[in-house]
């Protein structure tokens, strides 16, 4: 190597090498965070589905699913480019999918199937939350369906995917904040919250103007504030619950995971608005229209 390059090498900062790192290695990491959530959701579903002792054999499923999965995506992980990766991984994008899917049903069948009311639909088991593993899926067959060469088109399918998620939580903050008829103010914050992630995730898909990427990003950095905020908010509430035992009060009182979700979101649309990024124009601006030039007139004789 010429002096020159040496120096070149040395003068690289190194959050940029990070930078360069993750962009070479982007669908392995997407990887990576879809393992880490199967690996978090063991924790989460076995603390759900305590509160009525795992009543359904069915609620097992999700639990030790999510160990499969975790596991499962290990290999893949230290071996992205062998067969097992490929085939592997789609195995368990679409079983995901279909836990997710039947998940979803047998929530909703839990009360809203049986009495088809706006109250039922409130009350029933949380809907939206089974849907987590058809996203985690999705994730894993969009990783393996299209091409490295599809940059761009694979940033707006992780972005949409996020979006798809801050629907969810659109929905799951709306319906379980409305149990208590939203006593504190500050249950309508995760609401607003994400109908702003919303549409700013959604104008996202379209529009890929660095100053408007920049805009997204600051939304994504509130949606980690106002998860942490409502962890800090649910655990007080738990603490402080009517009963006696500390651990009842977490099982039956405000779920204590649920607004982390919010962070996990921010991470995952974060990753596709950087991405988005490394290849968008400074701004999106229309091509101004231009006016003929004036030529001086031919000589006549």
């Amino acid at each position: 190597m010429e002096p020159s390059s040496e120096a070149a090498a040395a003068s690289v900062h190194p959050g940029q090498r990070l930078l360069a790192l993750l962009a070479s290695n982007k669908r392995r990491v997407l990887e990576a965070f879809v393992a880490a959530n199967f690996a978090f959701l063991v924790l989460d579903i076995y603390v759900a589905h305590s509160v009525n002792e795992f009543k359904n054999p069915n609620e097992w499923i999700p639990f030790w699913f999510s160990i499969v999965a975790a596991l499962g995506l290990v290999p893949a992980l230290l071996a992205p480019r062998s067969g097992y990766a490929r085939w592997g991984g789609a195995l368990i994008g679409w079983a995901a999918i279909g836990v997710g899917i039947a998940g979803a049903l047998f929530h909703l069948e839990s009360q809203f199937f049986q009495q088809m009311s706006l109250q039922s639909l409130v009350y029933t088991a949380p809907f939206a939350a089974p849907l987590a593993y058809a996203g985690l899926g999705f994730l894993l067959v969009l990783n393996r369906m299209l091409p490295e060469t599809a940059t761009q088109e694979w940033s707006r399918w992780v972005v949409f995917f996020a979006l798809g998620g801050f629907v969810g939580n659109f929905a799951l903050s709306l319906c379980d904040h409305a149990q208590n008829g939203f006593f504190h103010w500050t249950e309508w914050i995760p609401v607003a919250a994400s109908a702003l992630a919303i549409g700013f995730l959604t104008v996202t898909l379209w529009v890929s103007a660095r100053a408007f990427l920049a805009w997204t990003a600051g939304v994504l950095v509130l949606q980690v504030a106002v998860g942490l905020l409502g962890f800090v908010l649910h655990v007080q509430a738990d603490v402080n619950g009517i009963s006696a035992s500390v651990v009842e009060n977490f099982l039956h009182g405000a779920p204590v995971f649920a607004p982390l979700l919010f962070a996990n979101l921010a991470i995952l649309g974060g990753f596709g608005v950087w991405d988005l990024g490394t290849t968008a124009t400074p701004e999106a601006t229309a091509p101004e229209a231009t006016e003929p030039e004036a030529t001086a007139p031919e000589a006549t004789t």
